[in-house]
């Protein structure tokens, strides 16, 4: 909830979640006086939500708390397609299972962060529209309201003119704009929020709904989250964190965020979690001493937030007996067939390939219990402890 000397506009200014608007003035009132009837768009891409969704969610939690009603809307339509902003290359096609599967796995996530129910949240799939248009009348209707000198003018489209735009994507920001007005037209919404990189796609789908109605409606992103080298967050050398804890633990999702960049905590601390703003602006003050006291508060809070309090609170644990301050390990339960240090590597997923763990060990990084590895053929046992660097640390069991 918003601080009460301050707006939720004000706000999501303070916490640096607003990237670019329209109609400012109109949007704040809107905002302020839960006025705001607003849709994000999720593409089934792949079957978990991932940390580049979890910023947008807060969003609509946070604005959500202060009166306004979401719509979320699952791309099962538009994921046929894909999105080419932010790519050099074509999205891979999905088959029509797979994308019911994925949006059936995001609604299931979506209901820990967002209130579904009679006056509150409501959750669409744009499949139920956009499959049944009819490509001429659509050409007609819609193409009319589009000047292709501008759709090359986007910044959407960029990237991927360098190396070929495909027809299928270009047609990716009609879709998305006919999304705008179709929402706009049956549920009343007048105000789209986005990741800054859907900036022309967003533009577009306001103009669509003047043209067409004589409405007014607002488009508003939301700064990315970009680590302090400028690249997204929410990536490893695995590929993303994900919301689905089968795909990322409860343990490595806090992991994660205990060991993002010092330059990166305080811009996450107010972009992703509720903790007031009264607070943040006090811990902003905090010396360079107590960075790793913030970062474990960083840690904890979204930790919750996606897994809940025991499970967050259990990583916490988990983490602090990993660096000798009490508490139990994580353990994976796994199965080989010889019980040596590179098989156990891979079987526990700490390693992706024996050549990896072999490479980890002449190098000198991995440890088991409290012993440096040098032996490549080094027998394992039930309960022992196998550290990765500084911060994988994993207690096995046969």
């Amino acid at each position: 909830m918003a601080n009460a000397e301050m707006t939720i506009y004000d706000e999501l200014k303070e916490r640096g979640l607003i990237a670019q608007v329209t109609d400012e003035e109109e949007i704040k009132q809107l905002i302020n006086g839960g006025g705001a009837r607003f849709y994000i768009g999720f593409d089934p891409t792949a079957d978990s939500l991932h940390v580049g969704h979890f910023m947008a969610l807060c969003l609509m939690k946070r604005l959500q708390m202060a009166g306004n009603k979401p719509v979320v809307l699952l791309g099962g339509g538009t994921g046929y397609i894909g999105d080419p902003s932010g790519r050099t290359d074509m999205r891979s096609m999905l088959t029509p299972e797979t994308i019911r599967h994925n949006c059936e796995c995001f609604k299931k996530q979506m209901e820990r962060f967002i209130e579904f129910g009679d006056d509150k949240a409501i959750i669409v799939n744009n499949a139920d529209w956009l499959l049944k248009l009819n490509y001429i009348e659509l050409l007609r209707d819609v193409g009319a309201c589009f000047s292709v000198n501008n759709m090359l003018r986007a910044e959407c489209y960029k990237q991927r003119m360098e190396k070929g735009l495909s027809f299928l994507e270009f047609n990716y920001m009609i879709m998305q704009s006919y999304d705008f007005w179709y929402l706009n037209e049956k549920y009343g919404c007048n105000m789209q929020f986005g990741g800054d990189d859907q900036w022309s796609n967003m533009l577009a789908g306001t103009e669509l709904i003047r043209k067409k109605t004589g409405r007014d409606a607002y488009a508003m992103t939301i700064t990315l989250l970009l680590n302090s080298e400028g690249k997204k967050m929410g990536k490893t050398a695995k590929g993303a964190v994900w919301l689905d804890e089968n795909k990322t633990s409860p343990y490595d999702f806090y992991q994660y965020w205990r060991n993002v960049d010092d330059a990166d905590v305080m811009k996450c601390l107010k972009m992703l979690t509720f903790i007031p703003v009264s607070e943040l602006r006090e811990m902003e003050k905090w010396g360079a001493e107590r960075i790793n006291e913030k970062k474990e508060i960083l840690a904890f809070e979204l930790t919750k937030l996606v897994h809940g309090d025991d499970k967050a609170a259990l990583a916490k644990s988990q983490a602090k007996a990993a660096f000798g301050g009490g508490g139990d390990l994580p353990e994976k339960h796994i199965s080989v067939e010889v019980k040596t240090i590179i098989p156990v590597l891979v079987a526990a997923g700490v390693c992706a390939s024996n050549g990896e763990a072999r490479r980890l060990i002449q190098q000198g990084g991995v440890s088991l219990n409290d012993e440096k590895v040098t032996d490549i053929n080094l027998p394992v046992a039930d309960g022992d402890v196998v550290h990765k660097g500084k911060k994988v640390h994993i207690k096995v069991r046969f």
